[in-house]
């Protein structure tokens, strides 16, 4: 099928927008775009800052929901995040233009939108290296070309290579034994890491994330973790090798949909190089440390994967539109995604939510743990699954489930709280009252001296 009737079919599941200025936007442009679609839809969005630049500016996310900024349990949290590198910019435009598209389709009454928008809490942050984005714009504006300007932030380092390396922990513990999931934080984490990093991982902190991905350019591919090769180092470099996750199936499916709603991502060809139906393994790629994907992955419930979604890092404004026709069902099928597998909430004999209980599944070493409002989200393929939940002090309650290809199953855990083994009783031969066992009696030593005088004086001869 041709890229053009691609786009056609795919305009066809969308009445047309109101007509929109595709054009690059530079800080005050991006924020003036997502207070403008707050504005038009404030019932269903908030704008809210995760942090600050190196220079100062906001890190803006925009939020859809039916009820924003409360999270509504069962109701699971999704986000994208876009121009990490700041001469990547396509992924930018494409969540300005999804924004404002939501937000019309939401007051078109759109039933696909509206079911989204009501169903699912959407977080989107256009910009997460504003900085670098400055400098890639300004060297457009004087015509000046390289490849990596304004890929860094203010101080030089690339976010992509900027977080808490937890493969080298996940992959001894694989072979050693150990947690599989929410491994923890050096303790001078924040020392290590730099501004746009640092809000980024609070904010993945602060909310039960299910599903991301984040955005990027230089090549047209759905890039699934893990994206550090297992593999050691060959004079200097880690040797690049498949280096597949415990959820490797669905992690393949998760960028196959969107390699295949785009519109000529699933071809395989692109940019010069091959990737069998658009998708590839991180790792099987090249291999990449401290990334923010596998990040996700290994010390959240989040799943993330990562969008290479142009050629050229930063697109004439001319292309700008035809990217949009061919990656905005993309970008919608993508947020859909989230609802699948089981979901449920895991609470005591009292009715009362457990948070931070473990969800196990047998036979995929990785586990998730319920929100602060005791609900969980298990993303699964379609199958027939034996599911654990576990607490500290409650027993365990294992069930099984059959998930099939629609939306999510609900399944609750009630856990009872452990009843600890009653200790033996001890009774000693001068046991006291209440059943405690009494020391033995000490006489005192003017009557211990006298009784001894009395055997000594017993073995005198006559």
């Amino acid at each position: 099928m041709s890229d053009m009737v691609s786009i056609f079919l795919q305009l066809l599941l969308f009445k047309l927008v109101a007509p929109v200025t595709f054009r690059h936007h530079r800080y005050d442009d991006l924020v003036r775009t997502l207070y403008k679609v707050h504005n038009e839809c404030p019932h269903v969005t908030r704008v809210y800052s995760i942090g600050r630049s190196v220079k100062g500016r906001h890190l803006y996310v925009l939020e859809f929901s039916d009820y924003p900024g409360i999270h509504e349990p069962l109701e699971p949290e999704v986000k994208y995040v876009g121009n990490m590198h700041g001469n990547e910019v396509l992924g930018r435009e494409l969540l300005l233009q999804l924004s404002e598209f939501l937000c019309e389709e939401f007051r078109n009454r759109n039933q696909r939108i509206v079911r989204l928008v009501e169903g699912t809490r959407i977080h989107i942050l256009p910009s997460m290296n504003p900085d670098g984005y400055e400098v890639a714009a300004a060297a457009q504006d004087r015509d000046i070309s390289g490849y990596l300007v304004g890929r860094n932030n203010a101080n030089g380092v690339d976010l992509n290579r900027n977080f808490p390396d937890l493969n080298t922990y996940i992959y001894y513990n694989e072979k050693n034994g150990g947690p599989n999931h929410h491994l923890p934080l050096p303790d001078n984490w924040k020392n290590q890491v730099e501004p746009e990093t640092q809000a980024v991982i609070q904010w993945i902190r602060s909310f039960n994330f299910v599903l991301s991905a984040n955005l990027h350019g230089g090549a047209v591919v759905a890039n699934y973790p893990y994206d550090k090769s297992l593999e050691h180092r060959v004079r200097g470099f880690r040797r690049t090798a498949n280096t597949p996750t415990p959820d490797d199936t669905l992690f393949q499916k998760l960028a196959k949909v969107y390699s295949y709603a785009h519109g000529w991502m699933h071809q395989g060809w692109n940019c010069g190089d091959y990737f069998p139906d658009g998708i590839t393994n991180g790792a099987s790629w090249y291999s990449l440390s401290k990334g923010m994907q596998d990040f996700n992955y290994l010390h959240t419930n989040c799943f993330e994967i990562t969008l290479e979604l142009s050629c050229d890092k930063f697109p004439r404004q001319e292309e700008l539109q035809r990217e949009w026709l061919s990656n905005r069902e993309a970008l919608i099928q993508f947020l859909e995604q989230v609802h699948q597998g089981i979901k449920g909430m895991v609470r005591d004999e009292n009715y009362n939510n457990l948070a931070d209980a473990v969800i196990s599944v047998s036979g995929i070493n990785h586990d998730v743990t319920s929100g602060d409002h005791g609900d969980y989200f298990r993303l699964l393929l379609p199958g027939t699954y034996t599911v654990t939940a576990t607490a500290p002090r409650f027993d365990p309650e294992t069930v099984s489930v059959t998930v099939g290809p629609g939306e999510p199953k609900l399944v609750n855990f009630q856990l009872k709280r452990s009843t600890p083994p009653a200790a033996p009783k001890r009774r000693g031969p001068n046991s006291g009252h209440r059943g405690r066992v009494l020391p033995k009696k000490v006489q005192p030593r003017a009557a211990k001296k006298k009784e001894m005088m009395v055997k000594q004086s017993q073995r005198v001869p006559a």
